[in-house]
């Protein structure tokens, strides 16, 4: 996968160098099917600080080639459950922008389909022949 995932720590998250190992290797495995399309992944752990129960903070940034950038953000309890969260959230929006972008059913988009030669028979059904 030639995606370059960075991952990015506050003072306040724990983990160093073995969590950013976990989260790089489970984000070049579960987007490995974007190879080619995603050219950068950033992802943001953070802790809010203000003693709220969810007060773990994942933000993750994903910049397919050519197209904006895509951001979710998932709060929880803990680090583990704030990047789950968050990489759910990722591949959904993800599957769905690359689904768009790439899926054409097979067929021409009705945009791009030639005008009908006798347009006063769009509609119509005819009736089969009869033997």
């Amino acid at each position: 996968m030639l995606v370059q995932i960075q991952v990015n720590t506050d003072h306040n998250v724990h983990g160093g160098e073995r969590l950013a190992t976990f989260v790089s290797t489970d984000l070049e495995s579960s987007l490995s099917r974007f190879g080619g399309w995603l050219t950068r992944v950033e992802v943001h752990l953070s802790e809010d600080g203000g003693g709220k129960p969810d007060d773990k903070k994942c933000v993750i940034e994903a910049r397919p080639g050519g197209k904006q950038p895509v951001a979710v953000t998932h709060h929880a309890t803990t680090v583990d459950d704030a990047y789950a969260g968050a990489a759910h959230k990722l591949l959904r929006v993800l599957d769905s922008r690359h689904d768009r972008a790439h899926d054409h059913k097979g067929s021409d988009s009705i945009r791009h389909m030639p005008a009908p030669a006798d347009p006063g028979q769009v509609g119509v059904i005819e009736d089969e022949p009869r033997v």
